[in-house]
């Protein structure tokens, strides 16, 4: 059959309404009865994008949702949003690996299974993350402690300036902690996700997310510790709604965007659905 410019337009027609058919359901099934879990996070949890300036009205606004893992491999904190990545947290070990359906057996005895494993295919799995719990708490607790360590070590060699400035540097990092950094914290992680709810049932304080998790080694103690790298959330940008968009038009004026400032904070109130697909609800400027 011969096709013509007009069989082939209304071809391609037909197939961009049925995705936005589709679309359109998914996001109903989504938002369909009781939402999943629903909770207010601020500046500090939803990333705004760099780089766009004052964007124009009718445009799109994404914001990134900004998750955070202490990685076992560096002892560092490391969060997730535009144009970052997640991490291997402690509690990713070789039991954990092992109930999430990875082969981890004869890894650790051998360095060929253990390039094995790390070539396994990643995983989709469910994410568990809290919001302001102990994990945001020992981050916090860290900080302090390190400022601590410094402001004594400036103590005791007074004249040198090296010292102060690891001190300051010190310091400043806990008032980041504690009025900036994501409080949003990757604590665990399962199949099920009745099992993940019955175990943590607050949902206001529990956000539980489909994420991509791969196998990972390190070497600790030269021993191999077997374990995951978390990474990309099925859904890490969450449109905002035009509706919503004047709320955050302080915050995209700000020159220094998801700062503890006037015109970067604002509160929005995130809601999951049936099927974890977060969306936003409401926004608004704390007064």
């Amino acid at each position: 059959m011969k096709l013509t410019p007009w069989k082939v337009l209304g071809a391609g027609a037909a197939l961009i309404l049925l995705a936005n058919a589709v679309a359109l359901l998914g996001v109903y099934l989504n938002r369909s009865g009781e939402a999943e879990s629903r909770m207010l996070l601020t500046q500090r949890e939803l990333s705004l994008p760099w780089g766009r300036g004052m964007a124009r009205e009718n445009s799109g606004l994404a914001l990134a949702l900004n998750w955070r893992v202490l990685d076992a491999g560096t002892g560092e904190y490391y969060g997730s949003g535009f144009g970052t990545n997640g991490g291997m947290p402690d509690w990713l070990d070789q039991a954990k690996m092992a109930a999430l359906g990875f082969d981890t057996a004869a890894v650790a005895a051998d360095n060929a299974e253990r390039r094995r494993f790390e070539r396994s295919l990643p995983r989709e799995v469910l994410l568990v993350l809290e919001l302001g719990g102990a994990a945001w708490q020992q981050a916090l607790e860290r900080t302090r402690q390190n400022a601590a360590r410094h402001v004594a070590a400036q103590a005791a060699n007074a004249d040198s300036k090296a010292f102060a400035d690891k001190a300051r540097r010190a310091e400043e990092q806990v008032k980041r902690e504690e009025n900036v950094n994501s409080r949003l914290f990757a604590i665990d992680a399962g199949l099920g996700r009745a099992a993940l709810r019955a175990k943590y049932p607050d949902r206001g304080r529990y956000l539980i997310v489909k994420a991509t998790l791969r196998p990972r080694t390190v070497m600790r103690d030269k021993q191999t510790r077997i374990g995951g790298y978390l990474s990309a959330l099925a859904v890490s940008q969450i449109n905002v709604p035009h509706a919503l968009r004047p709320a955050l038009e302080p915050a995209l004026r700000s020159p220094r965007r998801n700062a503890d400032e006037p015109g970067a904070r604002f509160e929005a109130t995130i809601a999951s659905g049936q099927r974890l697909e977060p969306w936003i609800e409401a926004v608004a400027v704390p007064r």
